[in-house]
């Protein structure tokens, strides 16, 4: 088995290498007919002008044919700035799609063959590497040397890692124009999907639910006889591929607007922009459905659903956020903060975020129905800030680039909006708890080491107290790693719940639904 798991490795590290190489493999050639089939029809002859200085020109590498492309166009904005002429500056970034339309590649001739060669060799050896996993160790979990690895506690592995992710992110974001070959690569898939060519997000969509899929198989593995671990495994896996990914690419194929029939305002920020509302509207029964549904969602689902099973029901069943963290950032639970600093810094950050989400929104709705003509184009400043500030930057960056560094529940923690929607039902009007039984408690601390959400579960789980805490998701490994079964998921009557904090004696009147 250890003969397999390194040849998984191997086959990982190939495919990752060959993805990572991509961006550098062709040429770039510009004329007059791509740009024009690639701009926006008020910028066309303007962008064409900008740009004739590179038509003919070849270019080795898509650094040397941004770089051209930067200086022309930055030249023509600056002037105009610098006139003060803001009205006939182009803010569009047309970098993205005139890459990807100049690229002369290998990758673009031969897609199929470059995804199996650096997509599927991946998948193929993360899934060599997990099958045989935990296959000679008793079932449980344990504190099996985690604070001993390279990879899971901030060791150089880790860093690496931490960075890789990082950089992808950044680029993916910001520079999408550095990786026109690995969205060439997956455009098959999308066009089958679609009917469209791939962007840059059906791309990171492609490896998110890939991942999702391959770490889930190493849940299976590593949480093997626990029925709750591997129900909800396997619920994010259902949802994160046919929710988040296949049915909204078959909607657009369909002529029907894109839409992730599970993500919820405010996580889902842009719900209520004018140009999605304007989508609905103009998509006939179909969108009227979508914003009906994505209202009732916001007023009914949640406080109903949160209050029966917590904020369990979405953060770790249904979530794509809290999927890629229960199965890719899991090896990476224990590094949460424990400390009460922490927890200080959680509350008033989360909370901090999702107040600013609802001022936004606010506004929004408030700026739409007056035609605009009580903040004009104020809002679209307001909606820029929160996309780059927390919808990229917050959410992507550091979410799930600082799984190696601060753990697997960064993004949930300290900024999804959602997340601190439903933790205020949770903690105040919600039947979810964790009981406990103080008297079996051990204090062998692993259900503090692996709560990603870092709740010192030990403190509780020795005076025997039930744990209602806001940031709580449900996700019941705590309970899993215990060897006395000192802790319980259980839904009660809401005159039970633990408001101030006393010691519990008995609570033999709740009833365990876990």
């Amino acid at each position: 088995m250890k003969v397999i798991q390194r040849l998984g490795i191997g086959l990982f590290l190939i495919g990752l290498t060959i993805f990572t190489i991509m961006p550098f493999l062709g040429n770039y050639k510009l004329n007059e007919e791509l740009v024009l089939a690639n701009t926006k029809d008020i910028h066309q002859v303007k962008m064409a002008e900008i740009l004739t200085p590179m038509y003919g020109k070849t270019y080795s590498s898509n650094f040397s044919f941004i770089s051209s492309f930067k200086d022309n166009f930055n030249a023509y904005n600056d002037a105009l700035k610098g006139e003060s002429k803001w009205d006939e500056v182009i803010w569009d970034d047309y970098s993205f799609p005139l890459a990807q339309a100049s690229v002369n590649s290998p990758v673009r001739d031969n897609p199929w063959l470059f995804m199996g060669l650096s997509i599927g060799l991946a998948v193929l050896g993360g899934l060599m590497y997990n099958l045989p996993k935990h296959k000679d160790e008793p079932a449980g979990v344990k504190n099996n040397g985690i604070f001993h690895s390279s990879m899971k506690n901030r060791g150089w592995m880790g860093m690496i890692t931490g960075a890789y992710l990082i950089l992808f992110y950044v680029i993916l974001y910001w520079f999408p124009a550095y990786i026109v070959n690995q969205v060439w690569m997956v455009s098959p898939l999308s066009m089958i999907l679609s009917g469209n060519p791939a962007s840059q997000w059906f791309l990171y969509g492609t490896i998110y639910t890939l991942a999702i899929i391959v770490m889930g198989v190493r849940m299976f593995r590593k949480y093997r006889g626990n029925k709750y671990q591997q129900l909800r495994t396997a619920s994010v896996m259902f949802f994160q591929t046919a929710f988040a990914f296949l049915i909204p690419e078959i909607l657009v194929l369909l002529n029907q607007p894109y839409f992730d029939f599970k993500n919820i305002w405010p996580l889902d920020y842009d719900f209520f922009y004018d140009y999605q509302i304007d989508t609905f509207l103009s998509a006939g029964g179909v969108g009227m459905f979508m914003l009906i549904w994505g209202i009732l969602l916001i007023i009914i689902a949640v406080p109903l659903f949160t209050y029966f099973y917590g904020k369990r029901w979405y953060c770790s069943w249904v979530c794509g956020c809290g999927g890629l963290a229960e199965t890719v950032g899991d090896p990476y639970r224990q590094l949460s903060d424990k400390s009460l600093k922490a927890w200080k810094y959680e509350r008033v950050i989360v909370h901090s975020v999702l107040v600013l989400a609802v001022v936004m929104t606010g506004l929004t709705i408030a700026n739409y129905f007056s035609g605009f003509a009580l903040l004009g184009n104020v809002t679209n400043q307001l909606h820029s800030f929160y996309g780059f500030a927390i919808g990229s930057a917050f959410a992507g960056v550091i979410g799930t680039g600082f799984y190696p560094f601060m753990g697997n529940r960064v993004w949930c923690r300290f900024g999804c909006p959602l997340a601190a929607y439903l933790g205020l039902v949770q903690r105040f009007k919600s039947r979810f708890r964790i009981t406990t039984n103080g008297g079996q408690c051990i204090s062998c601390g692993n259900c503090s080491t692996h709560c990603e959400m870092g709740i010192d579960v030990r403190w509780y789980a020795q005076r025997g107290q039930e744990i209602v805490r806001a940031s709580c998701v449900g996700c019941g490994v705590c309970s899993s790693v215990c060897p006395r079964g000192v802790l319980k998921l259980e839904n009660g009557s809401t005159e039970k719940r633990i408001n101030e904090m006393p010691i519990i004696i008995g609570n033999d009147s709740i009833k365990i639904n876990a």
